[in-house]
């Protein structure tokens, strides 16, 4: 059974910097395309960034501020989250879809976790 946990979301302020985990498991995802959204109140869940064979992608509200990474050894996918903004808040999600390509549309991805809270405070 194919499981995603995700884990380091908390509490920063404005300027600070996270770091999102999301360990896989049940299957091996080295040829998975994985990738992080986020969903805020109110809101429709967003591509935030993604990995896969076509190399990183990222939303233009995030780059240069968030970096993916991800260890093949470990099936684990992190997200450095560095100069955290207010509007940054929201609920992260880990993806996973057993194609390599990275896509932005979250219909596309087979696999979710449970989702990691994160809130920047002004």
């Amino acid at each position: 059974q194919v499981q995603l946990v995700e884990s380091g979301g908390g509490l920063v302020q404005a300027g600070g910097s996270l770091r999102l985990s999301c360990a896989a498991s049940g299957r091996t995802f080295t040829y998975y395309a994985m990738a992080w959204f986020r969903q805020a109140p109110g809101k429709e869940r967003e591509f935030v960034a993604g990995v896969g064979s076509g190399g990183l992608f990222y939303v233009d509200s995030v780059k240069g501020r968030f970096t993916i990474s991800r260890d093949n050894v470990k099936d684990t996918v992190f997200l450095q989250m560095n100069s955290l903004k207010p509007e940054d808040t929201a609920v992260y999600y880990c993806a996973a879809k057993p194609t390599a390509w990275v896509t932005r549309t979250k219909e596309t991805y087979d696999y979710w976790g449970q989702g990691t809270q994160v809130t920047v405070s002004s």
